[in-house]
């Protein structure tokens, strides 16, 4: 009988160390084991992430299926900005405000996709700023998307009409914010401030799981992501910043979705900018739901965020859908770039 021992099947080691890989956290377990670090701990901002996180389940299974149903492209209709709405933007727009509603912790939602806010005329002590389908425009050419959201404590007591007090909030003033990134696998990523935790979407089992904790920006980098399409426009220090940039041999990476870019970013080490021109004057933007989430969570990972004079979150807002210039990443190539 031959010593030699037959070789495992290769499928059959793939399969054992699958069944032998613990899943991890999931982000219910995650929320209700680190609830006590929030400043009002009575289980309403617990609740509320729950419900942001279902909302996102929805919003990801209809972007899977967007290319199997006709939910792709221009709806036909146009935002408050004039910018032209995609079908999925409305639908998640309607899935996250359903569900925020359903939840009764959020007293009012600051949306993209409408001119004003959403008094929900309820006890909640919660307003939320969100974004709800960023990028949306890509999903015809399957490029990846996002959702941010913000989440503050109104100010007004409960009970009483929202006021201007409670929705025109400065950005260090959020309680938590996070993002969705729908892509090659679905993440969502949020901060309470105290540090910033990733979670991976497990569609089998229909949760998020721990996969990114205590997430770190890395403090320099050689990424930078700019839409350069308006760069003889451009102040002068961004313009002499993209060519210190080339001149390094850094890579030039825009996908044209924010949560991505500045996803890949925070892992990798880059810079995001998008800043004043001819064609955005006031910058692009909306400092409300886009840029206050992603700078809460890129100081909370050690990187920076400005309008490239003062800081994001100082911004004190003036109006709604306020839009302003951005910079956004790691803490030394943002420093260079604003010209600090």
């Amino acid at each position: 009988m031959s010593k030699i021992q037959a070789s495992k099947n290769p499928v059959q080691i793939v399969e054992q160390s699958r069944i032998a890989q613990p899943m991890g956290t999931t982000l219910d377990r995650f929320i209700k084991n680190n609830q006590d670090q929030f400043a009002y701990a009575s289980g309403e901002l617990s609740q509320l992430l729950r419900d942001i996180a279902l909302a996102s389940k929805v919003v990801n299974r209809e972007v899977n299926k967007a290319g199997l149903i006709d939910i792709m492209g221009a709806l036909g209709s146009q935002n408050t900005f004039g910018e032209s709405q995609q079908k999925l933007d409305v639908l998640a727009n309607i899935r996250f405000t359903r569900a925020l509603m359903k939840g009764g912790e959020a007293c009012a939602i600051i949306s993209e996709e409408t001119e004003s806010f959403v008094d929900l005329t309820n006890h909640g002590k919660y307003v939320i700023a969100i974004d709800p389908l960023d990028g949306s425009s890509n999903i015809d050419v399957n490029v990846s998307i996002g959702t941010i959201f913000s989440i503050y404590r109104r100010k007004t007591k409960e009970g009483t009409p929202i006021s201007e007090e409670d929705i025109l909030q400065r950005g260090e003033e959020q309680v938590a914010a996070g993002y969705v990134l729908y892509g090659s696998s679905t993440m969502l990523v949020y901060t309470t401030g105290f540090g910033v935790n990733g979670f991976t979407y497990e569609p089998t089992l229909g949760e998020y799981f721990l996969s990114h904790p205590d997430l770190k920006m890395p403090e320099d980098g050689k990424i930078f992501s700019v839409n350069e399409s308006g760069l003889a426009t451009f102040p002068a220090p961004v313009v002499n910043y993209l060519q210190f940039c080339k001149a390094q041999n850094y890579t030039g990476r825009y996908i044209g979705s924010l949560v991505a870019d500045f996803h890949r970013n925070m892992l990798k080490g880059g810079i995001y900018i998008y800043p004043t021109s001819a064609h955005a004057p006031e910058g692009k933007l909306r400092l409300m739901y886009e840029c206050n989430a992603l700078a809460f969570i890129a100081e909370q990972a050690g990187g920076k965020a400005t309008d490239g004079v003062q800081r994001i979150l100082s911004i004190q807002p003036k109006t709604l859908h306020q839009r302003t210039a951005f910079y956004v990443g790691s803490k030394k190539m943002v420093e260079q770039a604003a010209g600090a």
